[in-house]
């Protein structure tokens, strides 16, 4: 049955269930990883043709009269124009003003579409070619930072948010290299940065207060490509190097 014939989430899993013995169940996850490694195969070859970008992050939901559509389709453009690809998850919202900018400054413009019951759908600013669909979170996200020069954060939802703490966390414990992290709109970001410091660093000791420094908070798009290219100066690297 498909997700929409269900009454509710409980009807859905109760289903799921009560359909498979434990040892069906257990078989089928077994075939699943033959799925998670084409995903993977499929995933590396695409994204090694397309090179290195900045990924934007933020959410599905954001229409395209709102100020943060707007800020991000500019940053998208001056990042394009900067020399940089731009990755984003491939559906509306924030995701769309990333691969529209991009599409607009000339610039590679890639989405990485996840299936979804609701909210996602691919946009039409995407690259034909660059174009990727994806069954698995994991999948998607390894992509995401894998191909990744930077990652610039818009106001979003749960889903933004793990993809900022992935980037954190595999920056902090050096299992990627410490590429810039770049948060969009003060008045959005702030209350969560006065939290981490407060009470994760300052009050709990559950962090290290430099941990911050891997983050950068801007408002406009002129403030992320000077994030991205002071970067890239001090390490004498290039876009798409």
């Amino acid at each position: 049955m498909a997700f929409e014939d269900y009454n509710n989430e409980d009807d859905r899993i109760k289903d799921k269930l009560t359909q498979k013995t434990w040892n069906e169940i257990r078989t089928n996850d077994s075939w699943a990883i033959f799925k998670i490694m084409s995903e993977f195969v499929n995933g590396y070859e695409s994204m090694a043709r397309i090179g290195p970008c900045v990924s934007i992050f933020g959410s599905a939901r954001t229409k395209p009269e709102d100020p943060y559509y707007l800020l991000a389709e500019r940053i998208a453009y001056k990042i394009s124009k900067a020399g940089y690809g731009v990755i984003t998850g491939g559906g509306p919202g924030i995701m769309e003003a990333g691969n529209k900018g991009a599409h607009h400054g000339g610039g590679t413009s890639v989405g990485l579409n996840i299936e979804l019951p609701f909210e996602q759908h691919f946009n039409p600013y995407i690259d034909k070619d660059k174009n990727l669909n994806f069954d698995y979170f994991f999948v998607r996200k390894v992509m995401f930072v894998k191909y990744s020069q930077g990652f610039v954060v818009m106001p979003g939802g749960f889903g933004t948010l793990d993809e900022l703490f992935e980037a954190v966390t595999l920056i902090q414990t050096k299992k990627i290299g410490k590429f810039p992290i770049i948060l969009v709109g003060t008045n959005f970001w702030s209350g969560l940065l006065d939290w981490i410091k407060a009470t994760i660093i300052e009050k709990h000791h559950n962090a290290n207060p430099e941990d911050l420094n891997l983050i950068k908070l801007v408002d406009t798009e002129d403030e992320v490509v000077e994030v991205l290219d002071n970067f890239y100066k001090k390490y004498n690297l290039s876009p798409n190097f």
